[in-house]
């Protein structure tokens, strides 16, 4: 802001000198300047720029936890056979082979890439591993050395003409976990390096199990963080990985510590007294069994309950996110309509809806004694029981089997791309080059854009026209106006 300070002090002077103090204007008018100046403006410059410090920062920190979020929700890669791969110079890639549940397989330490230069080594490593495992998808982390490797992956899946795919991963946050506590605890016999390979490969998997171990300052997808006032960053992430974690619920009896006390209701002590309980008596067959757990009193289930998943329980409904609570309204729902449990289990109530419209919903609901919101909520959950919402609301990620260079990019090409991060001024997204291409938000839409998070979303798959190519500082501009 530029301060015409003469006409401030112009202003000041008229609501106090007039003419019954006209012989000590000049004492006046100096004090009203020596004031202005130094106590004054100061003061006044001091709270604007404080409130406008404290409204980027809440906009940061907001940014932040919506890129957070998205990036928790990304839909998981089921039943894939994967190998993590940690590329680097020097120190080698590391290599992690994990099963389709996420379970440890084998690892291994190739060089090929400078200074030792030993492709065709790494090459008979690689082969071998995809052969042995049937590896459906290699996960390659994107940092240093991700295009060379990248571009390893790809020649390796031409030579052997497999069906095999890559796709290349955020691994913000793979070294900070690999030398934590909780690595140390879940791969004890592990070398540390090959822990952060195995996070990278299980982050495709299931992008929120294998995040929420890493503090999600760490994961690298906001702006300004350096800048933004900690405490503030991490009570509103750590609430939306909470939020995160709670819409998607977790399967009670694979859940991890990290999941567990994620969950509300769950402290960190009763998370790690649910492992312990696990651990003794095996499975847990229903959700009332949680009222055997140490420390976990009848508050605490009923704040929890409701968030957990058994696949194979005893009762059907312990699959769904109806809470327990609700068990005996839903039972009755069930046989107004001519179903019972043993059809939900088995996914036979296809035509559930048919029957509701047919009685009518206002009805039903009237004669439970409950909302239509909350009935819906029920119907909704025993539909599908054991959904994942991020199955449902997400896109699947990209992937591919050649790589592109900037120099194969040509202007007015149009690309499919993943959004890795959204920032105020646009999105960076991944087309397959070494460096993320920028879409300003005024190529984000014919319309103005405000917020570029009312287009775009972390992992959203968009198709991208290439307006501007620097070969120099190696930067791609995109459009998203096609």
């Amino acid at each position: 802001l530029e301060i015409d300070n003469d006409r401030n002090l112009g202003y000041i002077e008229r609501q106090y000198v007039n003419k019954n103090n006209l012989k000590n204007k000049e004492i006046i008018t100096s004090s009203i300047e020596d004031s202005y100046k130094r106590l004054i403006f100061p003061s006044i410059e001091r709270e604007v720029r404080s409130y406008l410090t404290e409204q980027a920062q809440e906009r940061a920190i907001n940014v932040f936890g919506e890129n957070i979020k998205n990036l928790l929700l990304q839909p998981p890669l089921k039943g894939k056979v994967v190998m993590g791969f940690d590329p680097g110079y020097v120190n080698g890639c590391k290599i992690a082979v994990v099963d389709d549940n996420g379970k440890f397989l084998d690892e291994a330490i190739i060089y090929p890439h400078k200074p030792q230069c030993k492709e065709e080594q790494a090459k008979k490593s690689l082969k071998k591993l995809i052969e042995k495992y049937n590896i459906d998808v290699i996960a390659i982390g994107n940092g240093t050395a991700s295009r060379e490797s990248e571009k390893l992956i790809s020649e390796l899946i031409k030579e052997m003409g497999v069906k095999t795919q890559y796709i290349i991963v955020n691994e913000a946050g793979a070294s900070i976990y690999s030398a934590s506590e909780l690595a140390a605890e879940e791969h004890p016999d592990i070398n540390v390096s090959i822990r952060g390979a195995i996070s990278i490969g299980r982050r495709l998997q299931d992008p929120l199990a294998e995040l929420v171990k890493i503090d999600p300052e760490s994961i690298g997808v906001g702006q300004y963080q350096h800048d933004l006032n900690k405490k503030r960053l991490k009570e509103v992430l750590d609430g939306v990985v909470e939020d995160s974690v709670n819409r998607v619920g977790l399967d009670l009896n694979t859940a991890s510590y990290s999941l567990l006390e994620r969950i509300s209701g769950i402290s960190k002590s009763v998370a790690k007294n649910i492992i312990s309980y696990r651990e003794e008596n095996g499975s847990f067959t229903s959700r009332a069994e949680l009222k055997k757990v140490k420390r976990l009193g009848p508050q605490a289930f009923i704040q929890c309950a409701g968030f957990m998943r058994i696949s194979d329980g005893k009762n059907p409904l312990d699959n769904t996110g109806v809470h327990p609570e609700s068990y005996d309204i839903c039972k009755k729902m069930l046989d107004m309509i001519g179903f019972s449990l043993e059809d939900v289990k088995n996914k036979n109530i296809s035509d559930i809806d048919d029957r509701v419209e047919k009685i009518g919903i206002k009805k039903i609901s009237e004669d439970l004694g409950i909302g239509e919101l909350t009935l819906k909520d029920i119907i909704l959950e025993i539909k599908k029981p054991g959904r994942d919402p991020r199955e449902e609301d997400g896109i699947k990620p990209i992937l591919r089997t050649d790589v592109l260079k900037i120099e194969d990019i040509k202007e007015g090409m149009i690309l499919k791309g993943t959004v890795r991060n959204v920032v105020d001024f646009g999105v960076f997204v991944d087309i397959g080059i070494k460096n993320d291409g920028l879409v300003h938000k005024s190529q984000m839409s014919n319309k103005f854009v405000k917020d570029p998070m009312e287009i775009a979303s972390v992992g959203d798959i968009v198709d991208v026209k290439v307006i501007g190519i620097d070969l120099d500082k190696q930067r791609v501009s995109l459009s998203m106006k096609i």
